[in-house]
């Protein structure tokens, strides 16, 4: 029994002290700088956190989270990235990107292209040979590409603007509707309807029409015409000249007959030497003169030699004919008509000349 009383005694002692304890003020524990080990923080939060390369403003969420396999972090500011880093995933830019060099081996986009400098494509091996634009996906790839030497290779249509062109050295050569001023040069075999052709110099049309640009003539089947304007066959050659003491020459310059035609008939013949042959027959509205160089106006007809009507030959002279052939019917007029004279002489036998009598006595 003793002992029971001594240790009730102990224990009521024991809560009086912890209740004296417990209504006194805990006593802080004072730690000192640079005293506190990282192996006596086990769990729990500590707010306001700094060091002398962190500083923790957080206080209500939790944005860093760290793991064995590295940190996950919702919103990060990165002022700068002074090393080289990779991207495993994905990377979502909502902003822009200014990079001094951007290499990529492939490129997938649906947005607009900015740039402030040219697109370059360098050479490889020495070449720029299949640097350049394509585009896939379809039935065949297009492309807008370099070929070696200076030549850019397209696969399709280029298409301008309607009020655009194509320049050199600044200067239009092409638009919708005409070829610029510098365009002097062309070997264009098949043209559409052409208004008002302009040409300087020589001119060849399918090796058949000529134009000497340096002598001003034209030749249909020669090279060389012989005047302004020559149609030339195999042997002979027609002309349309400029005579500048007589006007115009129009004939043959060759050894050869001209035909005048209508309905394919010939209708008047000059032959080489000169003869004059009309077919059918001729209709002179006006006066004729024939040998004659001046026109007389009060006769119809005015020749300056014998006439033959109806196969009677009419000549004038001062007496009968001395030689010469002469048929019966044949007329010589008096050149020098007198009183008690004759108006002629008429030729009553053939011969040459001829019998021949006087007849139409004039009155004294």
């Amino acid at each position: 029994m003793e002992n029971a009383k001594l240790i009730k005694e102990q224990f009521e002692i024991l809560v009086d002290t912890v209740a004296s304890m417990q209504n006194q003020p805990s006593r802080k524990i004072e730690i000192l700088d640079r005293e506190l080990s990282g192996n006596k923080i086990n769990g729990g939060k500590i707010t306001n956190f700094s060091s002398v390369g962190i500083l923790d403003e957080s206080h209500h969420t939790t944005t860093l989270f760290v793991h064995d396999d590295g940190i996950i972090v919702e919103n990060a500011q990165i002022q700068n990235i002074t090393n080289s880093f990779n991207v495993q995933g994905d990377l979502t830019v909502a902003g822009k990107i200014s990079a001094e060099k951007l290499h990529v081996n492939e490129i997938s986009a649906d947005v607009r292209l900015e740039r402030t400098t040219p697109l370059e494509f360098k050479a490889t091996k020495g070449s720029l040979t299949g640097k350049g634009i394509i585009w896939t996906g379809l039935d065949y790839t297009k492309q807008f590409v370099y070929k070696d030497p200076g030549l850019f290779f397209c696969t399709e249509d280029l298409e301008l603007a309607k009020d655009r062109c194509i320049r050199i050295d600044n200067v239009p050569v092409l638009n919708r509707n005409k070829l610029g001023p510098t365009i002097v040069e062309s070997n264009l075999q098949k043209l559409g309807v052409i208004s008002e052709l302009k040409t300087s110099g020589n001119v060849n049309i399918d090796n058949f029409i000529f134009y000497d640009g340096n002598n001003e003539r034209l030749g249909i089947g020669t090279d060389a015409p012989n005047a302004t304007i020559s149609v030339k066959s195999f042997d002979h050659e027609f002309i349309i000249d400029n005579d500048v003491s007589k006007g115009f020459n129009i004939g043959a310059w060759s050894n050869a007959s001209i035909n005048i035609v209508t309905d394919n008939t010939p209708r008047i013949e000059i032959t080489q030497s000169g003869k004059v042959f009309v077919k059918n027959h001729m209709v002179v509205e006006g006066k004729m003169s024939i040998g004659v160089k001046n026109f007389q106006e009060d006769v119809d007809i005015t020749t300056n030699g014998p006439v033959r009507l109806q196969n009677k030959k009419f000549e004038v002279a001062d007496d009968i004919p001395k030689t010469g052939n002469y048929i019966k019917g044949d007329i010589v007029w008096n050149s020098d008509p007198k009183p008690t004279g004759y108006v002629g002489w008429i030729c009553i036998r053939n011969g040459a000349p001829g019998e021949w009598k006087a007849f139409g006595t004039i009155q004294p």
